[in-house]
């Protein structure tokens, strides 16, 4: 069972299924929205972990594999080994370095390392490549859920460095800022703090921000709210926005979801970790799935765990899957240190045993038949106007082109989050926006805001699910740029071709995939070719195919190094060829034959 203290802190949310009679909901679980500006709940964290005869600690709070890890480990496992990266955090070290020129920094290795390397444990990068001084600064956002609070403190971040500062939602409902600059990071980090908010272990080997269902407490059909559950893993990995070293040293970054509905907005086969709602003997829990990821060399969909946990034991559960990939991962190539490489390396049963007896009861239950996901549903759209479970609120789905925000378009959110709604923002892994609780009296006013005309509820076809990782203006990874890219080359295929439903196109500017190309319908990967002339140019391997929902599929390779510059008539005609859309002259052509009628 779970301990004492995650009983006390798990407010067990409201369960919906149709089949069987609802239980009286708690209070607490009844609100149209948490809370997620409150500071939470203290979460018992262990120091350190549970050892193992394989393993042994070498005195920083870092598991190391005697015979696996001592030779040949990876330069990134040199540098954690070298210096602990949360302890810049834990104690205290970033408002020295954040003192430290950075002329003075870039003469020492250790703390040019700091800089451009632990850092990221903060959720700081360093755009040394693109913004020399500057930094990239990633949330912790459990569920998506903000406040108009915290939005209005990150816009006035961004709004303080200028042209330099900008904001993105990221696919994983997530905040991240751009153009901070080293001094100004502890005040930052405290403001954060201030309002709710961390940047902690979001970065490098660490567990990426807890996603879950965007719509969760708000939408008619949900089957379970995700939020308590989200905020509560967070607060685990975090410890508490104190830091949590028993999960701060991984082999490589690892990704959580809980599901929530049935639309799988979550996209649970692309998680290291995906809690998937079952019942079991009248109990409500959830069955696992483990193992998703992207990468350069290999992309993989999550497979059964085949273990079924109650409610009470999300946290416990995750620990124990954290604690065997920190102790049993691969720590040498890095292109083969994500978890589904060990669970590869150990097979499902002995990868599941593993993960069993760091249970508190030293076991898994199999897995639940009775799941709870409709897997003949069809996935719902969340932009505009939809009504929710609360009779006279309604939620607002915005679309936000590429996920990009300047400062004034967070301040004008923040305002109307407040005039319209209860102060919150729900944020999506498609890089959009929700606000809910918008009183259906005030949907028409809401409607007729300046900002909707940016920010629209009814996007086109093409551009409502158009996502676009950070390229090449900030990453330094990213071979191309994508968000202005992914954006013109939308308009301009709009003007060729009409499509009759939408189609999912992702772009993404390095084999790292954060634009999650192989999810989608068509997917587009930077790389760089010769064009006609044999000029080296920036161009896209284009994939096909990517499903998301029930019935999820990687999408594969349709065409490799297309030049950018070439790219619009091959969208094209593959939209065309594959999508039904009809060329724009044959429906112009159509509809003057149809008017001569």
């Amino acid at each position: 069972m779970a301990s004492s203290s995650l009983q006390r802190l798990l407010l067990l949310p409201q369960i919906h299924h149709r089949r069987r009679a609802q239980p009286p909901p708690p209070a607490a679980a009844t609100s149209s929205s948490s809370s997620p500006a409150a500071a939470p709940a203290e979460v018992g964290v262990e120091e350190g972990g549970r050892l193992e005869a394989r393993v042994e600690r070498n005195g920083r709070g870092y598991w190391v594999l005697k015979e696996k890890h001592r030779a040949g480990i990876n330069p990134q496992e040199k540098v954690k080994l070298e210096k602990e990266p949360i302890g810049l955090f834990m104690e205290g070290g970033i408002r020295e370095l954040a003192a430290t020129p950075m002329a003075e920094i870039d003469a020492s290795k250790l703390s040019k390392d700091d800089v451009d390397v632990r850092l990221k444990w903060l959720g700081l990068f360093h755009r040394r490549k693109h913004q020399y001084g500057r930094f990239m600064m990633r949330l912790k956002l459990p569920n998506g859920v903000t406040t108009s609070e915290q939005t209005r403190y990150l816009a006035s971040v961004v709004e303080g460095y200028g042209k330099d500062g900008c904001a993105d939602v990221t696919t994983r409902q997530n905040w991240q800022i751009r153009g901070v600059q080293l001094p100004d990071v502890p005040a930052i980090m405290d403001g954060l703090a201030a309002v709710g908010l961390t940047s902690l272990q979001s970065g490098m080997d660490n567990v990426r921000n807890p996603v879950g269902n965007p719509l969760a407490g708000i939408e008619p059909h949900e089957i379970v709210d995700t939020r308590p559950y989200t905020n509560l893993l967070s607060a685990f990995i975090t410890g508490n926005f104190k830091g949590n070293p028993a999960v701060t040293n991984l082999p490589r970054k690892w990704n959580v979801c809980v599901v929530g509905s049935h639309d799988l907005y979550e996209h649970p086969h692309i998680n290291d970790l995906a809690y998937m709602p079952a019942m079991k003997n009248g109990k409500f829990g959830f069955n696992l799935l483990v193992g998703g990821f992207f990468s350069p060399k290999r992309c993989a969909e999550a497979v059964p765990l085949d273990a079924w946990v109650p409610g009470e034991d999300v946290v416990p559960v995750c620990k124990a899957v954290l604690e065997a990939y920190r102790d049993l991962g691969y720590r040498g190539n890095r292109q083969k240190t994500r978890m589904m490489w060990l669970i590869d390396e150990l097979g499902i049963e002995v990868f599941r045993s593993e993960v069993a007896k760091r249970m508190p009861q030293g076991e898994l239950e199999r897995a639940a038949e009775e799941e709870l996901i409709d897997k003949q549903w069809e996935r719902r759209d969340y932009l505009g106007v939809h009504p929710q479970k609360q009779p006279g609120l309604s939620f607002v789905g915005l679309h936000i082109p590429v996920g990009r925000l300047q400062a004034s378009d967070m301040f004008e959110l923040a305002r109307l989050a407040d005039e319209y709604s209860s102060g919150e923002l729900r944020l999506t892994v498609e890089q959009n926006i929700i606000i809910p609780n918008v009183k259906d009296t005030q949907v028409e006013a809401l409607l007729k805001e300046p900002l909707l005309e940016k920010f629209s509820p009814y996007p086109s076809l093409l551009m409502k699910s158009l996502v676009a990782c950070t390229g090449n203006q900030f990453c330094g990874q990213a071979i191309i740029e994508t968000k202005a890219r992914a954006f013109k080359v939308t308009e301009e295929v709009e003007k060729l071709v009409s499509v009759p439903r939408t189609v999912r196109m992702h772009w993404t500017g390095c084999p790292n995939s954060c634009g999650q190309v192989q999810v989608a319908d068509i997917g587009f990967m930077g790389c760089l070719t010769k064009d006609k002339e044999g000029k080296v140019c920036e161009a896209v391997d284009v994939y096909l195919g990517g499903r998301i929902g029930s019935d999820s599929h990687l999408g594969d390779m349709y065409k490799k190094a297309v030049p950018c510059k070439d790219l619009v008539p091959v969208v094209a005609d593959i939209l065309v060829q594959r999508f039904g859309a009809v060329p724009r002259e044959r429906e112009e052509d159509e509809e003057e034959e149809l008017g001569g009628n």
